[in-house]
This record gives structure tokens, sequence and C-alpha cells, in this order.
């Protein structure tokens, strides 16, 4: 067989990757296996981690008034540690979930079910990501290093969630989220009201989000018996999906209203457009939505980055308003 013949899993790539992705073209051939474990060649994961960290530390900025360096390697901190926490979540997840992805049309080409790792090089790949990301965590204040640490806690118990209930998304959501808590309490020293609020917005988000990708494995899930809110909800996913939608705007905009400072009308309409647009886009992934074909269902998956991104921009805005 020649290279132009190989089918992308034959050279490892797994099946839902982007085909010419970086991992698969540029990285070093040893590092590859521990790269797509870290879902490297699939970004997407990482800036679903990310943005509700933006969003909250330039909310925070916006209550305060005031912005500092530290603010800086807070946004940049937090970007790095997205990517290595997820690698790590990932890889976590792979390691518990080998058995099943195996089973899986989808995940049958990750690298522990296609041999590309063993489970005990995953576990120290794992391992290595959560030390590094633990020394980026020390630069932030205490209460920030504790919410850090305590966010363990729900990654480590996520992917057994879908062996006890229909909504483990509902786990994915508190552990996607967490640094709704940790960015704010980064700047300000402590939590209030308004990083509560964007966390359960978050929440709401990750419902939304999470619901439209797991329509891809509906069928293997129910083969091997694992639940997900898609399968859960049916034909009655769209309905689902509008009451998520709802509530991310209204818990964000909430958390808006609580962080914006007094008399300051100008700002509050500059940081309002940003759940209202977010809305608009989620309602534009709701109107395209096909439950049943799974090129759509991953195209409006990764769309979020670019409906996280909406509040991002006008949060930032507010900044200047």
């Amino acid at each position: 067989m020649t290279g132009s013949e190989q089918t992308p899993e034959a050279d490892g790539q797994v099946s839902d990757a982007v085909t010419g992705n970086w991992v698969d073209s540029k990285a070093p051939a040893f590092l590859r296996p521990y790269l797509r474990l870290s879902r490297a060649d699939r970004p997407i994961g990482s800036w679903l981690l990310l943005l509700p960290c933006w969003w909250s530390v330039l909310l925070a900025m916006v209550h305060d008034g005031e912005m500092r360096l530290f603010d800086l390697w807070i946004i940049v901190g937090c970007g790095i540690g997205a990517v290595l926490m997820r690698g790590a979540g990932c890889t976590w997840n792979d390691i518990t979930d080998r058995d099943f992805d195996g089973k899986v049309e989808r995940t049958a080409s990750r690298p522990i079910p296609s041999g590309q790792v063993t489970v005990k090089q995953a576990l120290a790949w794992a391992v290595l990501q959560c030390l590094v990301s633990f020394g980026i965590l020390l630069t932030f204040p205490p209460m920030a290093i504790f919410l850090g640490v305590i966010a363990l806690v729900p990654v480590a118990i996520y992917p057994f969630a879908k062996r006890f209930t229909w909504w483990p998304q509902v786990f994915l959501g508190i552990a996607f989220n967490w640094g709704a808590l940790l960015a704010w309490t980064a700047h300000t020293g402590s939590l209030s009201l308004p990083p509560l609020l964007l966390y359960l917005a978050g929440m709401a988000w990750t419902l939304f989000y999470d619901t439209i990708y797991a329509h891809q494995d509906t069928e293997d899930d129910a083969l091997i018996g694992v639940k997900s809110t898609a399968r859960l909800f049916g034909d009655n996913t769209p309905r689902w999906l509008a009451w998520f939608m709802v509530a991310t705007v209204a818990l964000m905009g909430m958390a808006v209203i609580a962080a914006a400072p007094d008399g300051e009308i100008l700002q509050m309409a500059v940081l309002l457009v940003g759940p209202w647009a977010m809305g608009w886009h989620l309602m534009w992934q709701l109107r395209r939505l096909k439950v049943d074909d799974n090129a759509r269902l991953l195209e409006l998956f990764r769309a979020n980055r670019e409906a996280g991104l909406i509040p991002v921009l006008f949060f930032a805005a507010a900044l200047f308003a």
C-alpha cells in the first residue's frame, strides 16, 4: 500500500480529526500518539474550556474598573492551563473508556484502543500534563489555587458519569466551566455572585453543545449501554436545546447585570450585547440542527468556539466604553 493509498487510521490519525491537522502533519512521530490523547489534533475542546475563563476575568476587570499587568498573565495562564488540563482530562477519559472506545466506530481509532500507546504510558502523560498545569496554578492567589485543585474532582468523575446517569453532560459542564470561578478569583481574590451566575450560564451552554456532539454516537451508545442527554432527549432534542439556549443567555445576562458598575449605562449596554449576540448564534445552530447527520453535528459543535468568543469580544470592548 502506498502512502497516497493509506487511510488516515492506518497512519494513526483519529477518525474524527481534521485531515492534515498539525499533529498528523508536523509533530514528531514519537509525540503524535500522546498529542492525539490530548486531542491536540482537535483543539475545539481547549477553546470550550478556556472561554469561560476569559468571560470571567474580563467581567471581573469591568466590575473592578481596573486593568493590571497580572490580568494579562491570567489570560495567558488560563490559555496554557486550558490546553494542558483539557489534554489531561481527555487522556484520563481515554484510559477509563478504553473498553468502550474500541466498540464505537468514531472512537476505535483513538491511541489506546488502536494500540498506539499503553495504559501506563497514557497515565504517565496525564500526570505530566497535570504537574505542568499545577506549576502555572501556583502563580495565582491562594483561593484560586484551592479552586484549581478542587477542579480535579469533577474531572476525575466525569468519564464514569455516563455509566450511572442520563445526564453526563451536567458533569462535563461542572468540570468545563470551573474556569469561570477560578479566573474571577485569580483577579479579585474571592468569589461573588457574578462568577457563580457565569458558571451556571456556562453549564447550560455545555448542555447545549455537548448534547449536539453526543448525537453522533447514539446508536453505538445504545448498543454498549452508555447514557447521554442525546439518547434521553431523542426527537425532543431541539426543544431541550432551546431551553438550554435561553438559560445560557439569561444567566449570562444576570451575571453582567450583577457585575456592571453602578451608573455606567453605556458599559452595561456593551456588556449585554455579548449574551444577546451569543444567543443569536445558538439560535442559528438550532435552526441548522439535523440529529441524524453526523457531519452537520460535528460542524455545529465546532461552531461553538465562535459562539463563545462573542461575549469575549463585547466584554473586552466594555473595558474601554
